[in-house]
């Protein structure tokens, strides 16, 4: 009974009006978070006791305590706690004796976070997991405004984003039940959808719709399978076939057409994610560096096509060449745009936790990269001085193929004997070969086995943030009306240049008429989507789309059910209360329920101790 009351009590903190504190009132309730958990946590203890459900340290009471400690700002206690984590984590790195210390902490503020959040009415989770907060850093400036929702993400928060209420407002902002709402100062709201249960065609019929980030991920791979084909038409034929005449190509001009707005793109959303984001580089996934190295290298060979275009007719020799090389660059784009089909797949599982393993592979092998790189100078400058030696030099290029070659499994040890100086330049060349083929890549490959670990033991966890930060990343950057590529070019060249000229009202009616007209036939198909299989009466298509039921926790018909014909017998006999009173608490520990028990027969023993007292009186 205490436990209920203690969350009821909670609960009434939470559900008051959202007051959005000043940058000075947040850093004070972080630094009250800190001080908090430093008083709860004076010394190291094992993590699985803060996380497990039943812990014996992260208690209702506690949780109770610190939901109490934000006042009138008590929604802002999230936010707070997984601000007080960062800096838990950064105290950690910088200081490596105190690392499980400050580690232990950092879980503690997260776990709290979690079972705050838990705990809240559901008609105030969207204003916690949304609004926007600013900070005092470390200069005296204010932060850049950021959520819980996405510094949780910023921070690879596992443990809040795995949470069935973190994933709910993923879930729902995923399938457009709520939207972001883009409001003054780089403020941000999540509200629902109001004509979500709506079953009218037109009512679903909305330029707006396209943001949501269901349809904007399908939309971009159907995009992205139109441009894989203008590619594979690109290069799919030797050049004096194609183009003997060395002239544009209909499918060249759409390709560089369509690069330079993904290009567009991706600029315009990183310079919109640095001006809003307190950690810029948490922002850039793995996708974005595939997605500028393919960028680039489709610039380079538009570039050297142009150049080669460009000279004079007597130059046609090197015109020749620079045409060939653009289509050489061209061709190595391949495997990028190859690769970017993965996203296709990574609303499943097994993909997207895939993905999550490449991309901590890659972080972990930042070390072996350092390592070979330093070793590499050394070698280099060895064996170059080696072949120069004599007085005559092939150039670096043929020491740094030797090294590389060496290095893949190929190694070639008669030219090392005969150009760099028998027997010092083999010396050498065995000491780069034991080096990195010896020690460097078992490094790599215990760093990969172990991010590999590291990712399967939480592989639903991983998953969960994976997609949570997927879905954040596409409404992330604030935009009302979302262009995407190839039509921002549309957007970039005839819309945005008016919006400093016509009215906001115009200006927001000429978006919604231009983008009827462009996107005509998606809009027409989430209309339908929405008005028609959302709404179907097909279970089967509802489940599907719909995802799982709805809890049915407390629902009488469930819990006490009746039958129809009375003559057959009856279910509920002994009532679903009574069944469950035998139950063991399963929220709180073995040590907690003894310690509980204590507690209340020491309040029993007290309460006869002053009853003997008051008759021997």
């Amino acid at each position: 009974m205490g436990d209920a009351l203690a969350v009821e009590d909670q609960r009434s903190i939470l559900s008051v009006r959202s007051i959005l504190p000043e940058p000075d009132s947040v850093t004070k309730l972080v630094k009250r978070c800190r001080a908090l958990i430093l008083k709860l946590l004076p010394v190291e203890v094992e993590l699985s006791q803060i996380s497990d459900a039943t812990s014996s340290i992260i208690t209702p009471e506690v949780i109770e305590a610190f939901a109490k400690a934000g006042g009138d700002f008590g929604e802002s206690v999230p936010f707070c706690l997984l601000r007080a984590k960062a800096t838990f984590m950064k105290e950690a790195n910088a200081n490596p004796a105190d690392y499980d210390e400050n580690l232990c902490r950092a879980t503690a503020a997260e776990c709290l976070a979690r079972r705050i959040v838990h705990n809240l009415p559901v008609d105030r989770l969207e204003s916690v997991m949304s609004t926007r907060y600013r900070y005092k850093e470390s200069d005296g400036d204010d932060s850049a405004p950021t959520s819980a929702l996405e510094t949780a993400i910023d921070q690879h928060c596992t443990i809040f984003l795995s949470s069935s209420e973190a994933q709910h407002v993923v879930n729902s902002l995923w399938k457009g039940d709520w939207v972001q709402q883009n409001n003054d100062d780089m403020d941000i709201d999540y509200v629902p959808y109001e004509r979500s249960e709506s079953n009218s065609f037109w009512d679903h019929l909305n330029p707006q719709r396209l943001s949501v980030p269901r349809y904007q991920s399908f939309f971009r791979i159907i995009v992205w399978f139109v441009f894989l084909y203008i590619y594979s038409q690109s290069v799919q034929s030797p050049l004096d076939v194609v183009d003997p005449t060395r002239n544009w190509d209909w499918a060249e001009v759409v390709l560089y057409v369509m690069a330079v707005a993904f290009l567009l793109e991706e600029v315009v959303k990183m310079f919109k994610l640095i001006r809003i984001a307190n950690k810029p580089l948490a922002t850039i996934g793995f996708w974005t560096i595939v997605n500028l190295l393919t960028d680039g290298l489709l610039l380079s060979a538009f570039a050297l096509r142009v150049a080669g275009l460009s000279l004079a007719s007597d130059k046609e020799e090197e015109a020749s060449m620079l045409h060939f090389r653009s289509f050489q660059v061209l061709a190595c784009v391949a495997p990028f745009i190859w690769m970017k089909l993965l996203t296709v797949f990574d609303g499943y599982k097994t993909v997207g936790s895939l993905q999550v393993v490449v991309t901590r592979m890659l972080r972990e092998s930042t070390i072996f990269f350092i390592l070979l790189g330093i070793m590499a100078i050394g070698f280099v400058q060895s064996m170059y001085a080696l072949d120069a030696a004599d007085g005559e030099t092939g150039g670096a290029a043929i020491v740094v193929n030797n090294l590389v070659q060496a290095l893949l499994g190929s190694p070639d040890f008669d030219t090392p004997s005969e150009r760099f100086g028998y027997p010092f330049g083999l010396i050498v060349f065995y000491g780069w070969n034991f080096t990195t083929t010896i020690i460097l890549v078992n490094v790599l490959i215990a760093l990969f086995g172990s991010a590999y670990q590291d990712v399967t033991d939480d592989e639903t966890d991983e998953y969960l943030v994976f997609f949570a930060h997927k879905t954040i990343d596409l409404i992330r950057a604030p935009d009302s009306y979302v262009y995407p590529a190839p039509f921002n070019l549309i957007e970039a060249v005839f819309i945005a240049p008016l919006e400093w000229i016509l009215p906001k009202q115009w200006y927001i009616n000429l978006n919604r008429i231009v983008m009827s007209i462009i996107f005509f036939v998606p809009l027409t198909l989430i209309a339908l989507f929405e008005s028609q299989i959302s709404h179907s009466r097909s279970q089967r298509l509802r489940a599907y789309f719909s995802g799982p039921p709805p809890d049915e926790e407390g629902d009488s018909k469930i819990e006490d059910p009746t039958v129809e014909d009375n003559s057959q017998g009856e279910i509920s006999k002994v009532k679903f209360e009574d069944l469950i009173k035998v139950f063991p608490n399963t929220a709180l520990t073995e040590g907690a329920l003894v310690q509980r028990e204590i507690k209340s027969l020491k309040e029993q023993l007290e309460r006869l101790e002053k009853l003997a007292n008051h008759k021997e009186q």
